[in-house]
């Protein structure tokens, strides 16, 4: 079996790691960990009879899982007290999100950098706080900066000095140059406040954000990871109002992807006019389950079309061959 759908298969039903033999579970961590999953998986089959390395490897991964929910979440707060002379939403997005409001993709998952989303508007205040509580740019090239500022649908990337953690702040969730303009004011507006004044998307708009990440700009490296979150959200929250609000930020083809890719497969319990299968999903199934039983990437001209792609649906053709050759003369290479 492919790794990467044994790895599906365990997630779904965590019983089936009773048939496995020792290269098996080699196959699955191996998987679960190029795919950011290890934390995932560990506590889906906690408790279940497995060989005595096994379990070591799911205790330390849900030891570890935990820890980076607590430091997240304490980034989080570091955020929240920069921002907090500014008079304007701040929205917390993806893995952070998902733990501050205890849900369910956020058990054992990996959580990178910190997204925010905040107003356009208020994006220079936002910046000048950030800096001025020990956040710093990771991006000194001039032309990386300027890319970011007139282009992208963020600032450029900082870290903080002290505690190395990285910060993204949005203020929207596509390029500007992407022909799919969602909806930012209706994000905000309807977005849910938590308990210290920091917000989350709603519901239906976790969702839209989930699919536009990893099918309307990425070139859906992690996929499978992003697509748990998908699986997972929906069983949470349901399909009511979901085509609707993706229509309306005009991800309605990335939503419907996402959840056929879901139910395709995480078995994801969708109504039937969610379901099916369309010419091109085969092709994106090859490229969420691109692994070899080392979790190295495989189907490299796979991987080289989607890259193209995920360029492609950020910008005009014109642009897009000016970016990549800048690119190109400064050294940078697609993994």
């Amino acid at each position: 079996m492919n790794p990467a759908l044994l790895l599906a298969r365990v997630l779904r039903d965590p019983g089936a790691i009773g048939g496995l033999d020792a290269s098996d579970w080699n196959a699955l961590w191996a998987v679960a960990r190029a795919e950011q999953l290890a934390g995932t998986l560990a506590h889906r089959i906690a408790g279940l009879p497995m060989p005595h390395a096994a379990a070591r490897l799911v205790e330390d991964a849900i030891a570890s899982a935990e820890q980076g929910r607590t430091a997240a979440l304490w980034e989080a707060e570091m955020a929240r007290r920069a921002l907090a002379g500014i008079e304007a939403p701040v929205v917390l997005l993806k893995g952070t999100a998902y733990a501050a409001a205890g849900l369910s993709p956020s058990t054992g998952r990996v959580i990178g950098d910190l997204d925010i989303l905040v107003p356009r508007d208020a994006i220079e205040d936002v910046e000048a706080a950030l800096l001025a509580a020990g956040w710093e740019w990771v991006k000194p090239d001039p032309y990386d900066d300027a890319y970011y500022r007139r282009w992208m649908h963020e600032l450029p990337p900082l870290i903080h000095r002290d505690r190395d953690k990285m910060i993204d702040v949005h203020h929207t969730i596509l390029p500007l140059t992407a022909r799919i303009r969602p909806d930012a004011a209706a994000l905000l507006a309807d977005s849910m406040a938590l308990e210290n004044g920091l917000r989350i998307l709603a519901p239906q708009d976790m969702l839209c954000h989930a699919a536009a990440h990893l099918f309307a700009d990425g070139d859906l490296a992690g996929g499978m990871r992003n697509l748990w979150d998908i699986h997972c959200l929906l069983g949470e929250f349901g399909f009511e109002g979901l085509a609707a609000r993706a229509a309306q930020h005009g991800l309605g083809a990335a939503m419907a992807q996402a959840v056929r890719q879901s139910v395709r497969l995480y078995g994801t319990d969708a109504p039937a006019e969610w379901q099916g299968w369309d010419a091109l999903d085969p092709l994106f199934h090859r490229r969420l389950t691109a692994r070899d039983t080392w979790g190295r990437s495989t189907r490299k001209a796979v991987q080289l079309g989607f890259y193209l792609r995920s360029h492609a649906l950020r910008m005009p053709p014109t642009m897009l061959a000016r970016h990549l050759w800048t690119k190109w003369r400064k050294g940078h290479r697609p993994a």
